[in-house]
């Protein structure tokens, strides 16, 4: 069988493991909280966004232990722009999603502040262990300050977490576990498939692990956060729509990146200048959009969601043509410049002030 073949077949066979592992682990892991009597609010901030992340998570520190450093960090940084792009975009285009009055005032701030210390931490081309640590540390006290927050919110607010089955008898607590192991097993054995044939994919394309970790990988672990969102869309849950994109981007840089650097050890992550030359600020200015998106009108409309898939599409091109068509970079970078980004900021721009001056009147 040529190589490009059976790496797309690993690679395939790890997102499909990573999916299936993911869910396995959500499962079990809510089953067993709710046995522990840990109130459903809690559970749907911390369990079921650590599960959607979990395959970030498992590939990173599978990467770390092959020795690929640079897979690890591009794999956080393609996933939180697969989220703020794909997922978001992808779940408006199926519904309007409705803005809480929260996300602009607490979390969509907290996640440019938390990105913007990551490209900082990075800017030093190595994410130390005690960096590493200290997104750890952030990352607890933001998950206290959530769940206090939160407590104080409208009721309105505290219902949209998942629905969960209350129905629990001690006979679950065996099919909880199971569902945990199975789901870690999963998650090790896909992430390694991922791993290995993302690799060989890389070389045999004459590519940089950089650009596979941030499209490939990215995109193929960043599927549970697409599907949660597209469910909850179609079921009308735009608020979890939502938070999941939000939560699942906070998670990938405070936990997979903090853990990984701590896993790393004495001499942390090597980030590749590419990643924090161009890739890391690209991260930061999808995340500083969603602000004027989400005040437009109050909510994500569906030209705002083609919007955000037209950017990931540009950026996706962005990636491939220094290796294909590497004359037409400089024109493609020109038009998106002086004529795609401008279109859009005015179209947003127009949609903020209506909706403002609606407001006043």
């Amino acid at each position: 069988m040529p190589t490009f073949l059976v790496s797309a077949v690993e690679i395939v066979i790890g997102i499909f493991l990573l999916f299936c592992g993911g869910e396995l682990f959500v499962k079990g892991s809510v089953i067993v909280a709710l046995i522990l009597g840990i109130p459903q609010l809690i559970i749907g901030l911390t369990v079921v966004s650590l599960g959607t992340s979990a395959p970030e998570l498992f590939v990173s520190i599978s990467s770390v232990l092959k020795g690929s450093d640079i897979l690890a960090v591009s794999n956080v940084v393609g996933s939180n722009i697969f989220n703020i792009l794909v997922v978001l975009g992808g779940s408006a285009l199926v519904v309007p999603l409705k803005v809480k009055s929260r996300l602009v005032r607490r979390d969509v701030p907290l996640l440019i502040a938390v990105s913007t210390a990551v490209w900082g931490i990075a800017s030093s081309g190595r994410i130390t262990w005690q960096a590493g640590l200290a997104l750890l540390t952030a990352l607890v006290i933001n998950t206290i300050w959530e769940i206090r927050s939160v407590r104080e919110e409208p009721e309105d607010t505290k219902d949209s977490e998942p629905e969960i089955d209350e129905q629990l008898t001690s006979k679950r607590w065996l099919n909880a576990f199971i569902n945990m192991l199975v789901g870690i097993t999963l998650l090790t054995i896909g992430s390694n498939f991922l791993v290995k044939g993302a690799s060989s994919a890389a070389l045999f394309l004459g590519v940089s692990e950089a650009v596979i970790g941030l499209t490939i990988v990215a995109a193929g672990t960043s599927m549970p956060e697409l599907i949660t969102s597209l469910v909850a869309a179609f079921r009308g849950r735009t608020d979890l729509a939502i938070g999941n994109v939000v939560g699942s981007s906070l998670l990938n840089q405070l936990l997979v990146l903090g853990g990984t650097a701590l896993f790393a050890g004495k001499n942390g992550l090597r980030v590749e200048n590419l990643l924090i030359q161009k890739d890391l600020p690209f991260m930061i200015l999808t995340t500083l959009a969603c602000l004027p998106i989400f005040w437009s009108n109050g909510k994500i409309s569906r030209q705002e969601g083609a919007i955000l898939i037209f950017l990931y599409i540009s950026y996706l091109i962005d990636q491939v043509l220094p290796n294909t068509l590497p004359t037409w970079q400089d024109e493609f970078r020109l038009i998106i410049l002086c004529v795609a980004l401008p279109i859009i900021m005015i179209v947003i721009t127009y949609q903020t002030m209506r909706y403002w001056k609606k407001l006043r009147n």
